[in-house]
């Protein structure tokens, strides 16, 4: 009967779980987060700061996995900076200002009947909730920062600052009020900046053709009309998408050099002006019936016309302006275009170069006509909403005019939609308040030269954005926010001196912000001294600043440049363009005649390195949101719920099949480490399957790490596997750290696991098993343990925490061993003097070795495909190389070679001309493959064993049945003699 060796044998043990366990979760997690942040901050050296900005998320509502997306990549790169030796210095922030939160704290109908300052009341209540449900989400990421001093756009001291910003710019002559038109949503019931629009391809409008009567003498101007009969009437013919509009036209806009055509259509009666271009026919235009004659724009703006809507058309009338301008074009529509300054920019800017105001549009601030649309009979339109059958009423009235409609049609066209409510916008005059950027737009693109962009891409993206402006609507007609500082006489003059502002950042940091609007709109404190002895005159005004104002303003909360902004690609619209701006507005001076005088550009952005990241989308690529319901939180990412299986018969009510799914914010993590991050990436089960199967690889060496690791290998020789190993692990950090370096997370992740799978498991592991558990537990363990974890500590750090508490005891106990957390990346992992073969040596001779190992591998496949061999030390194996070089390579590790290739014995036979060796001639069966080293194709030979199996290690090595090779002999004296000893 066989003796058991079970005894003798030095099996891993070890305390780390298969699978996180979720109660110690917590203890995990604040150790590599809370207690992790304050010790690289007194630890790592004060003049070596890093500064991450933290992009404020807004607070309203529950995260998704987008928040978690934005928040670990930034705490990935603040783990890497700790690991280079700088002192991170991370404080959350959250922006709390704005229309969604108002409307969730008070409601679309209720917040009309509440005064501001019971609006103000319940939105801060609101966010101040929602501010510390988020952070307590971002924590469970294992998210680290400064908590403790995070800062909200509601903060006293951040509008104060906010307010001084603002002064900044007013001082220089940046802030200024007009009357003219604004993107404004009737959903909001307020002016709206281009950043906070989005665009619908698929709106429809009511597109119309229409006449409007010219009423100067024609005939003798237009050549070839002079015989038509002097009652004959004359129309322009414009065409227009926004019919709603045609109540505040003033002008019809021509184009000079563009030749316009005198036609008749067939049923309609009188002549009309429009322009068919070259080649075309007019299709889209009523029949036409005759062409009189042709006339050129410059010869049409000496005529004027009506508006019916307006105008008494049967009263002696001068009529109004055609106009050239430059936007007219030719191949669209009818040439001619209805110009309402109050409603376009191209409009406005036309009419107002000749002195035509941009008078109030009559429409109110919900996007509803008032009684000026229609002064004839102020009922009519009066409450009917533009965007909703504004644009039907008014071509009803037009058309029951003496029939000005030619023809109507839906239009389905790219049209701007708020971005919050999703609803569409309206272009209306009203007098708001502008930051002019144009001045400081040269400035601007010149800062973000000396950004690093990460993708490149973003560059082009933020010039483009910012090119594309001149001015920033900053005004917003709502009462959660900060105020503009400006007092209002009676006739609405706006007075904001730098006294005023002055004055009243001291009022508000006496009494508070909410005084603004709460005090009496009288009360005289607010009025400067200055102004006191006609305090009566003025009342404070009621405008907050846009909420990208306020989130622009963030980097005032540091005294200097960030290294790092980073967060979604939407931003470059919105909060990496409002910070450049109002940064770079608020350092560059002007000279006398108004022109920014700073040249020098270096540290002018608020960002050295600008990160964007993209979206979520579900599994089948499409974006997430709430209307689509496949919105995927944190939460079912960590606790397994995601992939947990749906309820099984006989399992009780509302018990989830998810404990071992649930790998916390490991899995989160990692998803995110794994995702190319700079476009879309997709959540969803297959993704997170194998996210899971990577951890469970990570966890599973581990565990073999953690049970396996002796003190005695520290002093035990190393092997050329050993160095082998070493230099795998030097290889490999050093690629994973460039990768971090250039914040490509999933090429350092994936180069991470081809090492895992390939170097550890597959090859290192594999030959160390006998020598840990039969020989002398020597090998490198203990630096490849370290490495890992170094390598996994950005991406997984409760992971890394877990491996470290579950170390062996022995190394508990040795005071001298630093928290792999707290290692710096490039610090030694093993004294130079242990090793004993030059580096160089190995890894020249390494492709030999692989190579062979790669041979043998595929030919035992072969046979243990047809049965003839299990394990791999079931057999012996022959190398013929054909060549010196190799044969000297491998003859050099002869004794190491059987460890190497995990088979019970290995010859090196010579056959520099290519013959088969005797060796392998008698035998039962063989198995051969060519190996390639230098150029030349050798052979390896997988052969039967030539000795017996040792009970103890299972090698083929032993001289009798049943008895013990010689090295398990020695093995087991020693342990015996050791024993003795103790006892």
């Amino acid at each position: 009967m066989s003796k058991s060796w079970q005894s003798t044998l030095r099996l891993p043990k070890s305390r780390f779980p298969n699978r996180p366990q979720p109660h110690e979760r917590e203890l995990y997690i604040k150790r590599c987060t809370d207690d992790f942040y304050q010790w690289q901050a007194a630890n790592r050296p004060a003049d070596n700061e890093f500064l991450l900005h933290d992009g404020p998320p807004y607070a309203n509502g529950e995260l998704h996995a987008g928040h978690a997306l934005n928040k670990i990549l930034k705490d990935m790169i603040n783990r890497i900076k700790v690991q280079q030796d700088r002192r991170v210095k991370y404080i959350p922030g959250w922006d709390c200002h704005g229309l969604p939160i108002e409307l969730k704290a008070v409601g679309t109908v209720e917040g009309k009947k509440m005064s501001p300052g019971a609006i103000r009341k319940a939105a801060r209540k609101l966010a101040s909730k929602t501010v510390l449900a988020q952070m307590k989400s971002f924590k469970s990421y294992a998210v680290m920062a400064d908590w403790e001093n995070r800062w909200t756009t509601m903060d006293k001291e951040y509008e104060i600052k906010q307010l001084r910003l603002f002064q900044q710019l007013a001082r220089r002559g940046l802030i200024y009020r007009k009357h003219k038109p604004v993107y404004w949503s009737p959903s909001s019931a307020t002016a709206l900046a281009e950043a906070e629009l989005e665009y619908n391809e698929a709106h429809v409008s009511k597109s119309a053709w229409v006449r409007l009567p010219i009423v100067s003498w024609w005939q003798d101007m237009i050549p070839g009309l002079e015989g038509v009969e002097t009652d004959t009437k004359l129309y322009a013919v414009i065409w227009t998408t926004t019919p709603w509009t045609l109540p505040s036209n003033q002008a019809i806009a021509v184009r000079d050099d563009m030749t316009y055509s005198v036609v008749r259509f067939a049923d309609h009666e009188g002549l009309h002006l429009v322009s068919i271009p070259e080649g075309s026919t007019g299709a889209d235009l009523p029949e036409i019936s005759e062409v009189l004659g042709k006339v050129q724009g410059s010869k049409l703006t000496e005529l004027r016309y009506l508006n019916p809507l307006l105008d008494d058309l049967e009263a002696s009338s001068e009529g109004r302006p055609i106009i050239h301008a430059p936007f007219v074009r030719d191949d669209s529509g009818t040439g001619m275009v209805h110009c309402a300054p109050g409603h376009g920019f191209d409009d406005y800017l036309a009419c107002e170069a000749l002195g035509i105001t941009a008078l109030s549009p009559p429409v109110d601030n919900e996007g509803l006509f008032t009684a000026e649309a229609y002064p004839r009979n102020p009922d009519v339109l009066k409450g009917i909403p533009v965007l909703e059958g504004g644009s039907d009423a008014v071509l009803d009235l037009l058309g029951k005019e003496n029939g000005y409609i030619l023809k109507a049609k839906h239009y389905k066209h790219k049209y701007p939609y708020d971005w919050r409510t999703k609803k569409p916008i309206i272009i209306r005059a009203t007098a708001q308040w502008f930051a002019d950027v144009g001045s400081i737009k040269e400035q601007a693109l010149a800062a973000l030269e000396e950004v690093r962009f990460v993708p490149e891409t973003g560059k082009n993206r933020l010039d483009a954005f910012v090119k594309g402006r001149s001015e920033w609507c900053i005004s917003r007609q709502r009462a959660w926010g900060v105020p503009i500082p400006a007092l209002y006489d009676a006739n609405d003059n706006a007075v904001m001196t730098d006294e005023s502002i002055d004055h009243i950042i001291s009022m508000i940091r006496e009494r508070g912000i909410d005084a603004w609007w709460n005090d009496d709109p009288k009360e005289p404190a607010w009025i400067p001294e200055s102004l006191r002895d006609r305090a009566a005159e003025f009342t404070r005004g009621r405008d907050t600043m846009d909420v990208w104002f306020d989130s622009g303003s963030s980097w005032t909360q540091t005294d200097k440049q960030a290294d790092v902004y980073l967060e979604g690609t939407d931003q470059h619209r919105g909060w990496f363009q409002s910070s450049l701006l109002t940064r770079v507005a608020a350092m560059v001076g002007q000279d006398s005649q108004g022109k920014s005088s700073t040249t020098n550009t270096l540290g002018l952005s608020p960002f050295r390195t600008l990160i964007t990241h993209g979206f979520t989308l579900d599994k089948d690529g499409k974006k997430m949101s709430k209307s689509l319901g496949n919105i995927i939180s944190a939460n079912q990412v960590m606790d397994g719920s995601l992939l947990s299986e749906p309820q099984q018969p006989g399992q009780p009510q509302g018990k989830k099949n998810r404990g071992s799914e649930a790998f916390g914010p490991d899995a989160l993590r990692l998803w995110i480490a794994s995702s190319d991050y700079t476009g879309d990436i997709i959540l969803g089960k297959p993704v997170l399957r194998t996210i899971h199967q990577v951890l469970l690889k990570y966890r599973t060496i581990i565990k073999m790490f953690t049970g396996s690791m002796q003190p005695d290998a520290r002093t035990a020789p190393l092997t050329a596997a050993d160095h082998i190993a070493l230099i795998q692990l030097k290889d490999v950090m050093q690629e994973v750290g460039k990768y971090y370096d250039n914040y490509e997370f999933n090429k350092a992740q994936a180069a991470l696991n081809r090492w895992v799978v390939n170097d550890v498991s597959a090859f290192y592991l594999e030959i160390l098993k006998d020598r840990l558990y039969c020989g002398d537990s020597g090998g490198v363990l203990e630096p490849i343990f370290n490495g890992l974890l170094r390598m996994l500590a950005p991406v997984t750090p409760v992971l890394v925490e877990e491996a470290w508490e579950c170390r062996p005891q022995w190394m508990k106990d040795d005071a001298s061993l630093v928290h792999p957390l707290q290692q710096l990346y490039d610090a030694p992992l093993i004294d130079p003097a242990r090793l004993t073969y030059d580096e160089k040596y190995i890894r020249e001779s390494m492709p030999a070795i692989m190579s062979a190992h790669a041979a043998i591998k595929a030919a035992s496949e072969r046979a243990r495909s047809d049965k003839v061999l299990g394990s791999s030390l079931q057999c012996s194996v022959v190398l013929v190389p054909h060549s010196e070089g190799a044969l000297s390579i491998l003859e050099r590790f002869m004794g190491e070679l059987d460890a190497m290739f995990v088979v019970s014995a290995v010859d090196i036979v010579g056959a520099l001309h290519g013959e088969t060796p005797k060796e392998v001639e008698e035998v039962g069966w063989k198995y051969s493959e060519a190996f390639e080293v230098g150029g030349k194709v050798h052979t390896a030979y997988v052969l039967p064993p030539r000795q017996h199996k040792c009970p103890r290690c299972w090698r083929y090595v032993a001289p009798v049945e049943d008895e013990l090779c010689g090295r398990c002999e020695e093995v087991v004296e020693a342990r015996a003699s050791e024993a003795m000893k103790e006892v």
